[in-house]
């Protein structure tokens, strides 16, 4: 028995359906027990991606099959699991290019070429993860493929080694056995298996009924926002070429805090970069002139910005049409970020388009590549903002001709920087050296709270208390959320003489509540702490320092 084109795409569509029904038991694997549980959520949107792009034809030959699924899914690819199985399926394409069929001689060298392809992207593979169940897996059903001709020989092998294989991740990866769990990622490719062997049986999982979740958006809509509601109209941006008897500037820092909101304010030693939303410009750069002189100044009028924004967001067609938007600039700026607040910010900021996602909805590579088509510019950096977002980012510039540079920012206060430092007259290598540069200065704490109980990292968690992150890492836990945003603040000022801090309060928080808890942690050092809404969810409040 050989494997043609129609059962190849059968097998896929079951692996698509086995994933989906159990994305949820993929989720409840994450190591952290913050309320971001979406590996399953993520591969079955990947994987899901060929519903819409394989027919039900017959006599398709197993070459065009593999390809066609391996587009699909590298367009939809959403965080470093989805990136990985579609560059898993990517391999295999490449090495099934132009068979009509398929045995477990082809089969073998299609794995193979599958974890070839994902080991080469990752810069740093990590064993114990998706990447060992794939390999080991791929290994072992080589040695059957050498002596049998069946292909249910073939591919059962291959689930018997990924089971045992994801039954030694603990093992493999100390994160996993202290949180008693295997790889979610693993976990999800031995779904991926199950799927595809139960179809090569003739018994092919079919799609459960749908979720009654509500339906979430790939954008932000302008148009819900009344114009009205925006409290201060002028965004306000220059540079202030410090005089050189000027030290102490947080005088000027604290005034910008009284006429407006969404204060930046980066001191570089010998200028100061602003940004702030205000209705008296004019007093602003007055104050401005009393440390030094200005330049590259900016003022626009958000309220006219958002009625064309709105008006043109009606008038936008569906995602899909792939047209590139004609370059009128020499640099353009995507941007991901949740949050209202954030999306804000970032368009002050000079970013074209600002792709909705982050920790709990990461963005396919698609969509971060529709952002990049509309960008009128000859070369568009592109801010992921988030560790789990990095490769699919990434897999954009194999998509394009456009010029695209990606800056592995990991948080939204690293991509803020970034920005910040952006030079309109240096080139672009230039740009992306002190951008980066600018970015890895940045320290990010979170404040979440525990989705569910967990021993992590030699800490006891009980599902309701409050988390602290520090760059990523698990920081500190507490009953209290006061006494949690002192620890983390703490650990994130140490060992910093004079830093930067910004505050970023997130949907659930008010803005008296926030101002709050920015006194409350004045008081601990005499900081001076700016306050941004940023709007983000699962994160309530996210601080930065540099």
């Amino acid at each position: 028995m050989r494997i043609n084109g129609d059962l190849w795409r059968d097998m896929i569509l079951s692996a698509a359906n086995n994933i989906e029904n159990n994305k949820k038991a993929v989720n409840d694997l994450n190591v952290f027990p913050v309320p971001d549980g979406d590996t399953g959520i993520n591969m079955s949107l990947t994987l899901g991606a060929i519903k819409k792009e394989l027919s039900e034809g017959a006599g398709l030959e197993i070459g065009w099959v593999a390809e066609c699924a391996a587009n699909a899914m590298i367009r939809s690819a959403r965080g470093n699991s989805g990136v990985i199985l579609s560059l898993l399926f990517r391999g295999m394409a490449k090495a099934l290019k132009g068979c009509a069929d398929a045995g477990p001689a082809e089969l073998s060298a299609a794995f193979h070429s599958g974890v070839e392809a994902a080991y080469k992207a990752v810069m740093k593979p990590t064993e114990g993860t998706i990447l060992t169940v794939a390999r080991v897996s791929a290994e072992s059903a080589a040695k059957v493929a050498e002596t049998s001709d069946d292909p249910a020989e073939f591919f059962e092998e291959l689930l018997l080694q990924a089971r045992l294989t994801l039954q030694q991740t603990p093992e493999l990866l100390p994160v996993l056995k202290q949180a008693k769990v295997v790889d979610a990622g693993g976990f999800g490719y031995v779904l991926v298996l199950e799927g595809m062997l139960s179809a090569l049986r003739g018994a092919a999982v079919a799609a459960a009924e749908p979720d009654a979740d509500g339906e979430s958006r790939e954008s932000a809509q302008f148009s819900d926002f009344v114009t009205e509601d925006i409290l201060y109209t002028y965004c306000t941006e220059f540079i202030v070429n410090k005089d050189p008897q000027t030290q102490d500037t947080s005088a000027f820092t604290s005034y910008l805090q009284t006429i407006g909101d969404s204060v930046v304010a980066v001191d570089d030693g010998s200028f100061i970069k602003v940004h702030v939303h205000t209705n008296h410009p004019g007093q602003v750069l007055e104050e401005a002139l009393s440390i030094g002189a200005l330049s590259s100044i900016k003022i626009e009028n958000m309220k006219e910005q958002h009625t064309s924004m709105s008006e043109g967001q009606r008038k936008e067609p569906e995602k899909g049409g792939g047209a590139r938007a004609k370059p009128e600039k020499e640099y353009g700026f995507v941007a991901v970020a949740a949050g209202s607040g954030f999306e804000m910010v970032f368009q002050d900021l000079g970013v074209d388009h600002v792709v909705m996602g982050g920790q709990t909805m990461n963005p396919s590579t698609e969509d971060i590549l529709e952002a990049v088509r509309k960008t009128p510019a000859h070369t568009v950096f592109v801010l992921p903002n988030n560790k789990n977002i990095i490769m699919a980012a990434e897999q954009v510039c194999e998509l394009t001709d456009i010029k695209v540079i990606v800056l592995p920012t990991k948080s939204v206060p690293q991509g803020i920087s970034a920005l910040l430092a952006f030079q309109p007259d240096a080139d672009a290598e230039q740009n992306r050296e002190q951008m980066t540069e600018a970015f890895t200065r940045v320290r990010t704490g979170l404040v979440t709270y525990a989705a569910r109980n967990s021993e992590f990292d030699g800490k006891s968690i009980k599902e309701g208390q409050t988390l602290g992150l520090l760059e990523g890492k698990l920081a500190c836990v507490c009953d209290s959320g006061d006494k949690c945003l002192k620890k983390l603040f703490k650990l994130l000022v140490e060992d910093m003489s004079s830093p930067y801090i910004t505050l970023f309060y997130g949907e659930d928080v008010t803005e008296d509540e926030a101002e709050r808890v920015r006194d409350m942690l004045s008081a601990t050092g005499q900081y001076e702490i700016n306050v941004v809404r940023g709007g983000q969810p699962v994160y309530s409040y996210i601080l930065s320092a540099e």
